[in-house]
């Protein structure tokens, strides 16, 4: 995977959840992942593909973190489960970080389309990636635990 493919993706989620979520966040050093494994009690995966570029984009959260990110989120008490809102709000996360990648790289003229978010509820759960590409996976820290973008993008061979 290219390197400028990572960095909106980095910066989107920065973004989004600072400013939507009131939530501070800490990137980790990327690494390459092993496996297919959902990392996270709670994961949105979204499609992305255009005539040249492939690929899926990946949002897993510990359910600590994401339990405190939707409170945030709507000025209230955190939930003590996951749930039907909770289930939503990862959704709407998914769509927001990579809409804002795909501004990003769309400046960059990489333009694609995106699939409607699928939510996983469950750790370690088996994930098909749409590529053979590799995934990167961006660690990220908050106060009330961690998640991880995964970024699983390239161009497509030519046929």
């Amino acid at each position: 995977m290219k390197a400028e493919f990572i960095n909106p993706f980095l910066v989107s989620t920065k973004n989004v959840l600072e400013t939507m979520c009131q939530t501070k966040v800490a990137a980790n050093s990327p690494l390459l992942k092993e496996g297919n494994c959902s990392y996270g009690e709670i994961t949105g995966l979204i499609g992305m593909a255009s005539k040249t570029i492939q690929g899926c984009m990946i949002l897993s959260f510990s359910k600590s973190c994401i339990l405190q990110i939707v409170a945030n989120m709507l000025f209230e008490e955190p939930q003590t489960a996951i749930n039907d809102d909770i289930v939503d709000a990862v959704g709407e996360l998914t769509n927001m970080i990579c809409g804002g990648a795909k501004a990003t790289l769309s400046k960059l003229n990489h333009k694609f389309d995106l699939a409607t978010p699928t939510m996983v509820v469950g750790k370690g759960i088996e994930i098909s990636y749409y590529t053979d590409f590799p995934t990167i996976v961006i660690p990220f820290s908050t106060e009330h635990g961690d998640f991880v973008i995964e970024a699983n993008l390239g161009y497509k061979k030519e046929e």
